[in-house]
């Protein structure tokens, strides 16, 4: 059977399957369209809308000098209190509202079949990670169905009204392929480019989440689409929920057969579902009726039918099923979903071996693994006299050098060769490597083992050091940068008629701030600024390890053109202090760096924010929309030539450095210093 021919008939199933289901919750819906004619604009249980309004307030899509406005007029319950909170939300969206949604839009792909010569539309589809794209099972059946199918991303208009080039990718079923017809969805690893590099990191991705207040009865939704096959279309704000069901939502928005698969989004740009039929009007024997109100035939055509509402399969329901399959050894591209997705704690939730019995002996000392070395460049490269060097930051351990070296080098060549500039080899460039002897350092200085993921449990005091003295940096660090990105002053909103004021900790809710405004979710800022606050605890003597371990690999004469990034930019700031006597000059880059902190700074061997002597020439390069590089640009905090770039990465790679220097401008600084 054709493709085209098993989509529709699938999709006919759906249709069905979703009218009886809109039929049985005729009752539900009733009830809620008596309570909107009553005048209440969110008809929904007071716990759901506690959800919603905490979820709001946490991730500052609502102001907090606008929610006090709105509910101290006078004294409200807390179902009121959250109504009112819900409807500052709904009816004044941030400029950011229309760039956060052309940024989802990217990730929206048109899918379209080989079948007998021709290349026919089939759907929709939307990335979920760098390289898995959601779609309906109708629309991908299995995995040999997906084998002649192919997305087109960007397949729109451009501002001028004029047809854009789209970029065309293969599906690959064989690296990742699951599906489930009654949830209707299906999840495919999408092949790389000609670059090599995973789709979403040029196009962005979603971030689904198995939280709840995501989305309550009366909100609009939003839905991305190429309905008939068209170029990509939007249907935005005319939209609302009507009813929740245990798996399924039930909108009013305008889309049509070609949005099956379609990302259904609230106004914060979430996927709150995946949309997967309209609801046809139905007489009482099942039977869909036209506009007419006659029964309808499949001559009819589609555009004939009454539809009364949209169905969308609920992404929590879809990522409870993944959560449930059989997961094989790690790395799986499940793992890419992100921790909000839950499913990392569902595969640690399957158990780790039960623990062996203890004894009264004490037990012997665990072996120390043996830390990778870090790489030097080959000789006489860039003349002998003058050496390329990178710096990483954080989380690096347990990763091979060379390959991490390769993908620096990767990231600065495509910047070279769009400046113009010749490429550099990797094997020329020094690879400092002190992610082994980092993770060592921080595990023999904690006083208890740490929990390094846990979805469910708040970021900011999952990952607090638990040492007294780096808490304290941790602490600081967190809360200047909150400051920094104007977080208002602690109210006491409970007493302004809302208890919400208890959802989250204090350092929680500055932590949340920073990530609600930036491209980072909270536990990649939480993580990078542990580690930063471990290495300046001046009490442990991580810093030293640290630095010993980079100078095992760093060039010991001669002018040095140093590259750092995030924790690497502080390490190399120190550095500096340590080098050997016959390094004359260091021609700094540094990119994504949290040397605008006065908390960081202030605590840096060279002292802050002073220059080194050694460092003649010095770039910063930051991303606004990376929490990490918060307080940047530098030049307001450092004196002496400092300069400062800004550039705009992509969704989800704020804070990547191979994102960073692929940038033509950052490139081409770096490259000018190599031929001087």
């Amino acid at each position: 059977m054709a493709a085209t021919d098993r989509s529709r008939g699938e999709r006919e199933r759906q249709v069905t399957a979703a009218a009886a289901r809109y039929g049985a919750a005729g009752d539900e819906r009733r009830a809620v369209e008596r309570q909107q004619d009553a005048g209440v604009a969110f008809p929904d249980s007071e716990e759901a809308l506690a959800a919603r309004a905490a979820r709001l307030l946490e991730r500052h899509a609502v102001p907090a000098a606008m929610v006090v406005e709105a509910v101290r007029a006078e004294p409200l319950a807390a179902t009121a209190a959250y109504e009112r909170i819900l409807g500052v939300s709904k009816e004044l969206q941030a400029w950011s509202f229309l760039p956060r949604g052309s940024r989802a839009a990217r990730t929206v792909a048109r899918i379209s079949v080989r079948e007998n010569g021709r290349e026919l539309p089939l759907g929709t589809g939307f990335l979920v990670s760098p390289s898995l794209l959601m779609t309906n099972h109708h629309v991908l059946t299995d995995a040999d169905a997906s084998r002649p199918c192919f997305v087109e991303f960007d397949a729109q208009v451009t501002v001028d009204n004029t047809p854009q080039a789209p970029t065309r990718l293969g599906l690959d079923p064989d690296a990742f392929f699951a599906a489930d017809e009654r949830l209707d969805f299906a999840l495919v690893f999408v092949a790389s480019g000609s670059d090599g590099r995973p789709p979403g990191e040029t196009f962005g991705w979603n971030r689904l989440s198995a939280q709840t207040g995501k989305l309550v009865i009366g909100e609009p939704v939003n839905v991305i689409g190429h309905p008939m096959g068209r170029l990509k279309e939007i249907a935005v704000r005319d939209n609302m929920l009507l009813t929740r069901l245990d798996d399924f939502l039930h909108y009013r928005t305008d889309t049509e057969p070609g949005n099956s698969g379609s990302p259904v989004f609230n106004d914060q740009w979430e996927v709150v579902a995946l949309h997967h039929s309209g609801v046809p009007r139905t007489d009482d024997q099942g039977r869909v009726l036209r506009q007419d109100g006659q029964v309808w035939r499949p001559g009819d055509g589609e555009d004939a039918i009454d539809w009364v509402a949209n169905e969308g399969v609920r992404i929590s329901s879809i990522l409870r099923h993944l959560a449930a399959l059989p997961r094989t050894s790690p790395p799986s591209p499940l793992d890419d979903l992100g921790s909000e997705a839950g499913l990392t704690q569902a595969r640690a939730a399957a158990g780790p071996a039960p623990a062996p019995v203890v004894t009264a002996a004490p037990p012997a000392a665990p072996e120390r693994a043996v830390a990778r070395a870090g790489l030097r460049a080959r000789d006489g490269a860039f003349g002998g006299d003058r050496h390329l060097v990178f710096l990483h930051g954080r989380s690096q351990e347990g990763k091979d050098p060379e390959k991490l070296r390769r993908a620096w080098a990767a990231g600065l060549n495509q910047g070279l060769v769009r400046a113009g500039l010749a490429p550099v080899d990797p094997a020329d460039v020094w690879f400092p490597y002190y992610g082994d002897r980092l993770a060592q350092a921080l595990s023999a200085h904690e006083a208890v083992p740490r929990v390094v993921e846990a979805p469910t449990a708040m970021a900011a005091e999952v990952v607090a050091p638990t040492a007294p003295s780096a808490r304290a940096v941790y602490e600081e660090i967190i809360g200047e940068a909150a400051l920094k990105w104007n977080m208002p002053q602690e109210r006491q909103l409970a007493t302004e008629g809302f208890g919400l004021g208890d959802v989250v900790g204090g350092l929680q809710k500055r932590l949340s701030w920073l990530a609600a405004r930036s491209d980072l979710d909270a536990w990649a800022i939480a993580l990078v600024f542990r580690d930063v606050a471990a290495y300046l605890d001046d009490a442990r003597p991580v810093r030293d390890e640290v630095l010993n371990c980079v100078l095992e690999a760093m060039p010991d004469s001669g002018e040095v053109v140093l590259v750092s990034h995030s924790l690497g930019t502080v390490v190399g700031l120190d550095l500096t202090t340590r080098l050997s006597p016959g390094v004359s000059v260091v021609r700094l880059t540094t990119a994504g760096s949290p040397l605008g902190l006065d908390s960081v700074y202030s605590r840096l061997l060279v002292g802050g924010p002073k220059r080194p002597d050694l460092v003649a020439e010095w770039g910063n390069v930051w991303c606004p929309n990376d929490a990490v590089a918060i307080g940047c640009p530098l030049a307001d905090d450092w004196a002496d030539g400092l300069t400062d770039l800004a550039v705009i990465n992509a969704r989800d790679r704020a804070h990547s450095i191979v994102e960073y220097l692929s940038h033509t401008e950052v490139a081409r600084s770096v490259g000018s210093r190599l031929s001087l």
